[in-house]
């Protein structure tokens, strides 16, 4: 744990982290969250037969816009030039339902971790709102940092911190 919150000045105030003079480094980042389901909203999204289109598509297309808006989003985030955003999302049948992650890249003085939360959340979002007309119990589960690597702080696994 650092010895501060680097968001709050001396008097406690939220301010943005001044990184002019952080190195510019290759800094990445993976989340994951889940949506579970009903196992006939599973195959709905399996068979392509949501009315909304194409569920998986349309929530990795989501995930990316939403990596790349997150200092819109998220108070204090730095504007980053992400040079890699890649949203996966798998069935897991012992949900039953969605597993979605996020990684995201950069080259630069601060880290990524914000990015590919927001790109998995997004992505979860989307997820829910193309098949609530047949499934509103749906629950989004589980959003967490996986792993990030780069920067003064290093390399986190959730599994080692776990």
């Amino acid at each position: 744990m650092s010895e501060g919150l680097t968001h709050l000045d001396a008097s406690g105030a939220a301010n943005m982290v001044d990184v002019t003079d952080k190195p510019a480094t290759t800094r990445t980042a993976c989340a994951e969250g889940c949506v579970v389901m009903l196992p006939g909203t599973l195959a709905l999204i399996r068979e392509g037969d949501a009315k909304k289109g194409d569920v998986i598509g349309t929530a990795r297309l989501a995930g990316i816009m939403a990596a790349k808006r997150t200092h819109e989003l998220i108070p204090l985030c730095h504007p980053l030039l992400l040079s890699k955003v890649r949203v996966e999302c798998e069935e897991d049948a012992s949900l039953p339902g969605l597993r979605l992650t996020a990684e995201v890249r950069v080259q630069g003085p601060t880290g990524v971790e914000m990015e590919a939360l927001t790109a998995v959340s997004v992505a979860c979002l989307t997820v829910y709102d193309m098949v609530k007309a047949v499934d509103r119990g749906m629950r989004i589960e589980g959003i967490r940092l996986l792993a990030k690597d780069g920067g003064r702080s290093g390399a986190y696994r959730a599994d080692a911190a776990e």
